[in-house]
């Protein structure tokens, strides 16, 4: 690992409002510490936060991510995630451990590897075995016959022991509850296939069937494949939310100021919370004033600038200046973590959400073992072989297995969605379709939705006063001031020299232009006259600036698209109301609420779905992340905040919004084509189930006839395309 010089925070000044997120995982032999580094920006900065750490004695390696802003650490069991955040801050680097209960991420990820691994055991055996089929319908006969009939043995066998164990836990868990469902069916099918073909191999039998169960269990195992593709891999919203708690606090005392734990603190204590950090716990300011960023709690653009007596959140981030407050609410009695909680029980709802797919194993699997069991009574009767009855029993297990079934729907997922990821969407969910099909009614945010959440400038100020305002600016990281300096820079203006220029928290910024007094800020500071944001020389007025938000790309196209399908459209917003009602307005919306609170958009949310609304609801703050759980689908841009990005559904990846429109249209074809794909099934079985009764179907028979249908929803799902 080259060293590099060292580069402190100081060359990243715009990486202060990052999410902090946790986790502490031991290993053999070792352990991993996770470090939230909100400053990091730049190679320099990982070089520096990589040879810092390394020069430690007992790490044994560091992986810095600079798009989450975090750090892996590989260290001796010994050392705490503490210790290198401490080392780390004599460095001049901001670092923060990670809890370790928010990033168990990862299982999605070994249970796809699993089935995957499944799937090529199975499909490696099926062909072997039909390998060796091949040489018994040849016309092998006697001890040949018997010996292929013992390869075949040797190798399902354990095939099938490993291969199907998804189907075995899954069927035997549903027995052991008290149910059925779709894997009681197949493994009843696998495990029959397979004992009467050792049976008959055991007893010098002319048939056996391992072919037949192998290829069971590789058809099935395909969908299950196909079915964990479509899933999120994405950690719960709720623990996401969690991990925006800041773990630690400086809590101000008799001697002085000490670090410590959040979970530590207690109502009463005082602690302070410096420019960039965020707010530990709910409490009301004592001493200082600054600019603070909630924008990701109540979806407000403009930074809030509070003051002795005010209130503020957890989660919230110090923008400008120090501020030391009392705490009023910590630990789980904080909004934030009330929100969380929120969150939680929406997540439970929503899963609760039974698919096509279910209802339809409601009534298949006991229908299929009514049907077996009739089978084998009746030929049983008829001809008092048992032999031949079991066959036919088993014949009629594996052709009506729902290996179709099973297919219909994951097939057609995973085409559709691999169809609105090329349009940029991301689909996460394994029944975000089907309940994206169902939407009637859709439900936007306005900041860093609809909006990209940074003012724009509107024409109106002349050259000069614009010019001279984008000098003083340039010097701060407010939004609006931003927002001026970026104008100017697109008009091509020459800035003029300012000198002794300094920031006022909560107010604006002063400086000395050619011996003028010269101020940008809020009006009553910078100067006695205009509104809003204003440019003063020596006390007197020369320009106010006007801004609006730049709206995203395709949004009002998009607002027309879903009034074409008849499709009620709702805008709830934290912002103003002026804000709101001006955005509204610009793209075409009448319906739209504004100033609402985190909680207040999941009540209406909940209010509109016991009206029996399916709701679609778009956003992508914290604020929104109790509604986009607790609608009936949800969306979210991928610039969105990460716990918002986890709760949704569907994620959008592409710049603009016109796919969100797309996205239903395919989703409806998609829900077309499982319908279709279950009348194919069931066409199949209303053939075969009669064939296979009448004994006129061999186990091995009755495998190719599934198999068909399979192929033939398969091809049906590629429509989807």
């Amino acid at each position: 690992m080259a060293l590099v010089e060292h580069v402190g925070p100081a060359s990243c000044p715009g990486c202060l409002a990052i999410p902090r997120e946790g986790a502490e995982a031991t290993g053999t032999g070792g352990a991993v510490r996770h470090l939230s580094l909100p400053s990091i920006h730049c190679a320099s900065c990982i070089s520096g936060v990589e040879a810092g750490l390394a020069a430690m004695p007992g790490v044994a390696g560091v992986q810095v991510n600079l798009t989450r802003k975090r750090a892996t650490v590989q260290v001796d069991p010994g050392i705490t995630a503490e210790a290198l955040a401490a080392r780390l801050s004599a460095l001049g680097y901001e670092a923060q451990p990670l809890d370790g209960a928010t990033l168990s991420a990862g299982e999605a990820d070994r249970t796809a590897r699993d089935l995957l691994m499944r799937l090529g055991v199975a499909g490696f055996a099926m062909m072997n075995v039909m390998l060796l089929s091949v040489a018994v319908w040849s016309g092998a006969s006697d001890a040949t016959r018997d010996l292929f009939h013992w390869i075949s043995a040797a190798i399902a066998l354990p095939t099938i022991s490993f291969s199907a164990q998804p189907f075995f836990r899954s069927g035997f868990a549903a027995i052991r509850a008290g149910r059925l469902n779709m894997d009681v069916p197949i493994s009843l099918a696998i495990l029959l296939a397979a004992g009467m073909s050792l049976f008959e191999t055991i007893n010098h039998g002319s048939h056996a069937y391992f072919d037949a169960a192998l290829s069971l269990t590789f058809f099935l195992l395909a969908g299950r494949v196909l079915d964990q593709k479509t899933r999120a891999t994405a950690r719960s919203a709720a623990a996401e939310l969690a991990a925006l708690e800041a773990p630690v606090a400086l809590r101000l005392g008799a001697d002085g100021t000490e670090t410590v734990r959040t979970a530590d603190l207690a109502v009463g204590d005082v602690v302070l919370v410096r420019p960039g950090g965020r707010v530990p716990v709910d409490g009301i300011v004592t001493e200082g004033e600054s600019d603070i960023d909630r924008a990701f709690l109540t979806g407000e653009s403009d930074p809030v600038t509070v003051s002795k007596g005010e209130a503020l959140r957890a989660g919230e981030v110090n923008l400008t200046g120090p501020l030391t407050l009392r705490a009023t609410a910590v630990g789980e009695d904080t909004l934030l973590h009330g929100l969380a909680d929120l969150v939680a029980v929406a997540e439970q709802a929503r899963s609760r959400y039974n698919s096509l797919a279910d209802r339809a194993a409601r009534i298949y699997a006991p229908a299929v073992h009514l049907l077996a069991l009739a089978g084998f009574v009746t030929w049983l009767g008829i001809s008092g072989d048992w032999r031949l009855a079991m066959n036919i029993a088993i014949a009629l297990l594996i052709i009506t297995c729902p290996c179709a079934l099973g297919l219909a729907v994951p097939a057609v997922s995973t085409v559709a969605s691999g169809r609105l990821f090329r349009r940029g969407l991301l689909v996460k969910h394994a029944t975000a379709l089907e309940r994206l099909a169902e939407v009637d009614m859709v439900v936007f945010d306005k900041t860093g939705t609809l909006t990209t959440g940074r003012p724009r400038l509107l024409d109106g100020a002349d050259a000069e006063a614009l010019a001279l305002a984008a000098a003083l600016g340039a010097a701060s990281d407010h939004p609006r001031a931003r927002a001026i300096a970026l104008a100017a820079r697109d008009a091509g203006l020459q800035l003029p020299a300012i000198e002794q220029v300094t920031e006022v928290p909560g107010h604006g910024v002063e400086a000395m232009c050619e011996g003028r007094v010269v101020r940008l800020g809020r009006a009553g500071w910078a100067g006695p006259e205009g509104t809003g944001t204003v440019l003063s020389v020596d006390g007197h007025l020369s320009a106010s600036f006007a801004f609006t938000e730049e709206l995203r790309s395709g949004a009002a196209d998009l607002i027309a698209a879903l009034r074409l399908r008849g499709l009620p459209v709702l805008l709830l917003s934290g912002d103003a109301e002026a804000q709101v009602r001006a955005i509204a307005g610009e793209i075409g919306l009448t319906d739209w609420r504004a100033g609402m609170l985190p909680g207040e958009k999941a009540a209406e949310i909940g209010r509109l779905s016991e009206e029996g609304r399916k709701v679609l609801m778009v956003g992508d703050g914290l604020n929104d992340t109790g509604a986009l759980a607790a609608a009936h689908v949800s969306m979210s841009p991928a610039s969105a905040l990460e716990a918002a990005r986890v709760a949704a559904d569907v994620v959008i990846t592409a710049p603009g919004l016109q796919t969100v429109a797309e996205a239903l249209g395919v989703a409806r074809s998609a829900r077309r084509r499982i319908l279709e794909n279950f009348g194919i099934a069931l066409m199949y079985n209303a053939v075969a189930v009669p064939v296979a009764f009448l004994g006129l179907a061999t186990p091995l028979s009755a495998a190719i006839a599934m198999s068909a249908s399979s192929i033939m929803v398969s091809l049906n799902a590629l429509r989807t395309r």
